[in-house]
């Protein structure tokens, strides 16, 4: 696949108010970000792992651990920095199942944060016009729907 469409890609999400432009950070980013944020003791965590703005998707409390992160109110602090950076909602533990699992840019994120050609040249804009099958529907739409009974 080619350069250009990758960076075609690159630029339609920069300019889709949409998308977090924290998708396209480097490590050098998110290493400024964890600083910022007040915790410059956990950079070389992120640095260390090479958590750029595509790993930083797939972060969540139970994954912070794991790069070093132990202290439980860093987590959740962590946590949902990272989920209010990136648009995405937090997880509803309690959900039904007539409620969407996902909401569409999560589901757009997810698919963003795997490395390789076919994400690398998705955009936000292609993947809401050209894949609406990888977009969630309810299993029964027609669960209201009254039958007669013979």
């Amino acid at each position: 696949m080619s350069a250009t469409a990758k960076q075609n890609a690159k630029i339609a999400d920069l300019k889709d108010a949409r998308v977090p432009t924290a998708l396209y950070w480097s490590v050098e980013d998110v290493t400024k970000w964890i600083e910022e944020l007040g915790f410059p003791q956990y950079k070389d965590c992120f640095q260390t792992n090479g958590v750029d703005g595509k790993k930083l998707i797939v972060i969540d409390a139970s994954s912070l651990p794991k790069l070093g992160i132990t202290d439980f109110d860093d987590i959740k602090l962590i946590s949902k920095t990272i989920r209010d950076l990136l648009g995405i909602d937090e997880p509803f533990w309690n959900r039904t199942i007539s409620r969407p699992n996902r909401e569409e840019l999560g589901m757009y994120l997810e698919r963003k944060s795997v490395s390789g050609d076919q994400s690398a040249e998705l955009s936000y804009n292609k993947f809401d016009n050209y894949w609406p099958d990888l977009k969630w529907y309810p299993p029964l739409a027609n669960h209201c729907l009254i039958l007669p009974h013979d």
